[in-house]
């Protein structure tokens, strides 16, 4: 089964491994931190465990 493009990048941002296009990945934590993110906030930690949280509920909606 082949990954749709948001489930890419749902699964980017919550394990930091990315299996599409980062501007998915980008695209979707600005929806979910409900802000423009530029590319070098990615190595701060701590939008990277904002990022996670926000994004675990899509996540496992994936895996279940």
């Amino acid at each position: 089964m082949k990954l749709t493009k948001r489930q890419a990048a749902i699964i980017g941002a919550y394990t930091g491994i990315a299996c599409g296009p980062f501007s998915d990945i980008q695209e979707l934590a600005e929806e979910l931190l409900g802000r423009p993110i530029f590319t070098h906030e990615f190595a701060s930690e701590k939008l990277v465990d904002e990022l996670k949280a926000k994004s675990k509920p899509l996540f496992l909606e994936i895996c279940a």
